[in-house]
């Protein structure tokens, strides 16, 4: 195992398995977001590419469970698992899974390698590259539910509505003004979409998609 292992894992730190597209696309949107993550990777020519790009870069089999405890997985919640492998993705995730992660997010080839991985453990599979492995990388985060990137820095994202908009209307929470996004609508549980209007009331429950610059809807959605 190349690389070293920072025993001091946070509770918010992800692990990405894989620095192919998909994965590479995924740590650096969670670089920029500064969420921490160990990237993991068993090809020494991207473990060689990434090692000064990002700050935990380390060499070895994702589906060695020796190795994994060496890294501390016990202590991580949350896992990106983007490798082109068929039967190394299968069996990481299953690893994965066995040791507890609660929450593993795997690309998948063909729908037949997704159901698979949703059998063994999987929460999450998706089917694309750099466009998700952004998106994914958002969502895992815990800030956003789920996020859409356009080509010139604009975003949409579904998230929870912070306790700041709370008990009052679009117009009295002045998010546009403030907060430089714009809500689109909202979705309560149990009940259809609502579109925003000025006098639509927020409640704690209501999940928001919000629009914007990247970077305003990102701390928006950082916002509890």
């Amino acid at each position: 195992m190349l690389g070293r292992p920072d025993r001091r894992i946070a509770d918010d730190t992800v692990l990405v398995v894989g620095l192919g597209l998909f994965g590479t696309a995924a740590a650096q949107a969670l670089k920029e977001m500064d969420i921490p993550f160990i990237a993991v990777t068993e090809d020494h020519a991207q473990a060689t590419r990434h090692a000064d790009e990002f700050t935990q870069v380390i060499e070895m089999d994702p589906s060695d469970r020796d190795a994994l405890e060496q890294i501390g997985v016990q202590q991580i919640r949350k896992a990106i698992v983007a490798l082109s492998k068929v039967e190394l993705s299968i069996m990481t995730v299953l690893a994965l899974s066995e040791m507890g992660v609660q929450e593993i997010w795997a690309r998948a080839a063909t729908k037949e390698h997704g159901s698979i991985l949703e059998r063994i453990g999987a929460h999450h599979v998706v089917y694309s590259e750099s466009s998700t492995g952004k998106r994914v990388a958002h969502a895992v985060s815990g800030y956003m539910i789920d996020f859409f990137e356009f080509e010139d820095g604009f975003a949409m994202a579904r998230t929870r509505a912070p306790k700041i908009t709370w008990g009052k209307t679009l117009r009295e929470s002045m998010l546009r003004t403030q907060n430089k996004v714009t809500v689109v609508g909202a979705k309560r549980p149990g009940q259809d979409f609502l579109y925003a209007v000025p006098e639509m009331v927020i409640e704690a429950d209501d999940e928001l998609i919000v629009s914007g610059r990247i970077n305003h809807v990102d701390a928006f959605c950082r916002l509890r």
